[in-house]
């Protein structure tokens, strides 16, 4: 029978048959020992030539799916961090769904072993405008940010405070300014994972780019994300000091081709001790008539909640829409002051006593947002971003204060009594644009950007002890600030053979009023500065790189600074605003050689100008103790810097920083007749960093540190010799998927050193000792493909380093 033209038709149509069919396969991947492994990637193959059909990731019970599958001949190929690659049987889809038996992966032992030996070293890295220490991989990264950062080149920390020759630090996360206190500011890198870290600039002369105000620049650069999936950890932590205190948090991120996920909160509870012992000598006729000695203790009680969002949408290659937001909620926070004054005559006899106790109730509310638009030109290397900011911070507290004078016997002589409410509340707006043109070897950088800052702090003092009493004006204030700062930038980098050169220039015009209400003073400045960037670096060998930059900053008085209204410790000792406080300018200046690539020299001089230094007087007469911030007449710093570091042997990793620095600054000693007096100091730090592993226990390792200041300048003050010896261990535990760590600071006890203060007709003195020496414990179970690697990034914008409370 001759074939028909139907029979023909269905010839041809019987391969489109068996396409629409849309066959699905699944199947599951295991260990060899039968433990399902979750996200591993696994990839379709085809049977004759090996080509890539399809691919996805193993879910949390080892299982996967691939569906809409054409009838052929295949394979799976399934990998996973730590194991080598496994294989299935070649298999044939025909006209039905198909299961396979589970593809089974054998751990890389061999790899596992060689880790620690063939990890990448940490190295320090000498750029035209910045020294880059190089983390990723590395025993380093084994710890947090924060202990990262501690041990940057060049990083000391002084009361907490992470400083680079003697100045604040500024942190960014992939050059987006953090923006938080100081406690905060802490959490977030105590608690993210160094890991995540790629490397740490530490950027003295910021570039033109960067904003014009603040110190020395720590720019954590994070790894780039490698896979899609969905990874997630738990942690708890717990310290023991004097008191107690947990932290227990959670985190979340989930990547697609188009969307980018994190998510995380976390909660802190503990309470914290601080005591001080100071002293103060009272003088008249340049003679000691009154010596107080007081000690005083301060315990906190906080619960403190914070939580993290960020959201990028990537609708194509060249576009992408960020959003990222935070939120701090520390409601009750609790101070629970207490201070005992002995006061002797010049021949240390008892004269009186007096105790103070005070009370104080804090809420804080700190609610951020950024959204960010960022376009890539076709050209390689060329972008336009686009950013706005909003900030709505509130800060309100509660003081209980009083104070019993009792004479030698102890008989009461009289009750002061009074109490203080106080509000902030504070209103940030940002936005801000970036354009990057590569042209060839060289870089055009140019943006602008506008802020708008609106701030109120109010407080309310009322005389308890007069029960008909209503508020005193004379001790409240209500200050209003409102800041409106313009900026724009260009710059030009460009590298030739052995040279490269960076130079810029930044402009900002600023505009601040400054209101007291209550004492109707009002402090506006209207000014335009410029603030140029120049960097040269010379590659004259391969072992021979010698650099020199320079830059111009400024340092702008802070909110609680600006108002002129008084926090009192008690009615002796009190801090107390200045409303006639000016920004100051400084030039700094730097000359590095590098030998070798590892041996790097720096030599630095910083003219500070008039900058603002927190001052403490004594009045005499008054016999009170008034600290406020003032504009010093000049400052200046210099010295000379030393780093190296290597292994020693495989599994030891050591790191030396030395620095031999001098330190001067004039002021006005206002309570001694107006006279000008210069403190200076000439000092030594070093720091000795020391990372072990150990072939034989390779999810073991090690850190050891030791860190030494001779001494340092804070205003008045000098700072005695300081010693902190730190230890830290690790062990991770079912490959990698829980870390157990124990860390412990201040071995010796002698991590805090007295401040004195010793001039002209002063002579003051204290101590501060916070819960340095402590014991920490931490357990981190991680949780989906929990490799992966984030893109975590923190609120920016540098104003909101201004919202520091009092």
């Amino acid at each position: 029978m001759q074939p028909s033209l139907s029979h023909f038709l269905l010839l041809l149509l019987f391969p489109c048959a068996l396409w629409a069919q849309e066959i699905t396969l699944s199947g599951s991947v295991q260990s060899t020992d039968g433990e399902p492994i979750a996200y591993a990637n696994v990839l379709l193959l085809r049977a004759q030539d090996s080509v890539l059909v399809q691919g996805n990731f193993s879910e949390e019970n080892g299982r996967f799916r691939m569906d809409k599958l054409d009838a052929g001949s295949y394979l799976i190929q399934a990998s996973y961090v730590g194991y080598l690659l496994g294989y299935s049987d070649v298999f044939t889809l025909a006209d039905q769904d198909y299961s396979i038996p589970p593809v089974l992966l054998k751990e890389d032992r061999a790899l596992l072993e060689e880790v620690l030996i063939t990890s990448r070293k940490p190295t320090v890295e000498r750029k035209a405008d910045r020294l880059v220490f190089n983390v990723e991989n590395s025993i380093v990264s084994s710890g947090s940010s924060w202990e990262i950062l501690k041990r940057t080149p060049g990083v000391i920390v002084n009361q907490g405070q992470l400083q680079v020759r003697g100045q604040g630090v500024t942190i960014y996360i992939n050059d987006r300014r953090v923006q938080l206190s100081q406690q905060e500011l802490t959490t977030l890198l105590e608690n993210y994972s160094g890991s995540n870290v790629q490397s740490i600039e530490v950027i003295t002369n910021p570039p033109a780019r960067y904003e014009a105000e603040g110190g020395p620049i720590l720019n954590i650069i994070t790894s780039r994300n490698l896979a899609i999936g969905y990874k997630g950890n738990l942690e708890a932590k717990s310290t023991y000091a004097v008191f107690p205190k947990y932290q227990l948090g959670t985190s979340h991120y989930f990547k697609t081709n188009t969307l980018n996920l994190y998510a995380s909160y976390s909660f802190n509870s503990g309470k914290f001790n601080k005591e001080d012992n100071s002293n103060i000598n009272f003088i008249r006729s340049n003679r000691v008539f009154s010596r107080w000695e007081t000690d005083f203790r301060r315990i906190t009680q906080t619960d403190a909640h914070n939580a993290n969002l960020i959201l990028d949408y990537a609708w194509n290659d060249r576009n992408t829409l960020s959003l990222t937001s935070t939120a701090t909620f520390v409601p009750g926070e609790t101070y629970d002051n207490t201070s005992f004054t002995e006061i002797r005559s010049a021949a240390n006899v008892l004269d009186s006593t007096f105790r103070t106790r005070s009370d104080l109730n804090n809420d804080t509310r700190n609610l951020a947002a950024d959204l960010q638009y960022v376009h890539k030109f076709k050209k390689e290397g060329a972008q336009l971003s686009l950013g706005g900011h909003y900030t709505d911070y509130t800060f309100d507290r509660l003081q209980n204060a009083r104070t019993r004078y009792r004479n030698a016997d102890g008989a009461l002589l009289q009750q002061i009594q009074f109490s203080t409410d106080a509000r902030q509340a504070i209103e940030i707006y940002t936005g801000q644009l970036d354009l990057v043109l590569p042209f060839g070897s060289t870089t055009i950088e140019a943006g602008a950007k506008a802020s708008f800052i609106d701030s109120r702090s109010k407080i309310d003092f009322f005389d308890v002890e007069n029960p008909n009493s209503a508020l005193e004006a004379a001790n409240s204030d209500d200050f209003l600030y409102d800041e409106e700062v313009y900026a724009g930038y260009v710059s030009f980098a460009g590298d030739w053979d052995k040279w490269s050169v960076k130079t810029g220039v930044r402009a900002e015009q600023t505009e601040s009023v400054g209101n007291s209400l209550v004492l109707n003073e009002v402090n506006a400045l209207d000014y335009l500065e410029w603030f140029p960037t120049a960097y040269v670096q010379y590659q004259a060998h391969e072992n021979h790189s010698f650099a020199i930059d320079y830059g111009r900053r400024i340092d702008r008085p802070r909110y609680q600074d600006l108002n002129p209204f008084a926090y009192f410790l008690n009615e002796n000792n009190f801090d107390i605003g200045n409303p006639g406080l000016q920004p100051a300018f400084s030039h700094n200046f730097n000359f590095n050689y590098t030998l070798n690539g590892s041996y790097f020299f720096d030599l630095y001089y910083r003219d500070n100008g008039r900058y603002i230094s927190r001052l403490p007087f004594q009045d005499n007469n008054n016999l009170t103790l008034r600290t406020v911030k003032q504009n010093v007449l000049e400052s200046t710093s210099y010295g000379l810097d030393f780093s190296h570091g290597r292994y020693v042997t495989s599994g030891w990793y050591s790191y030396v920083y030395a620095s031999l620095f001098h330190e001067d600054e004039t002021f006005i000693a206002v309570e001694s007749g107006g006279a000008p007096f210069t403190n200076e100091i000439d000092a030594v730090f070093a720091q000795w960093y020391n990372a072990l592993s150990f072939k034989s226990l390779p999810n073991f390792s090690a850190e050891f540190t030791l860190t030494y200041i001779s001494q340092f300048l804070s205003g008045s003050y000098v700072h005695e010799s300081t010693t902190n010896v730190t230890v830290g261990l690790r062990q991770t535990l079912w490959n990698e998927r829980a870390v157990l760590t124990l860390a412990s600071e201040d071995l010796l006890g002698q991590a805090n050193g007295r401040l004195t203060s010793n001039y002209l007709n002063q002579d003051n003195s204290f101590i501060a000792i916070p819960e340095t020496q402590f014991i920490r414990f931490g357990f981190q179970y991680n949780f989906g493909n929990f490799r992966l690697s984030d893109n975590q990034r923190a609120i920016e914008r540098q104003e909101r380093e201004r919202l520091q409370s009092q």
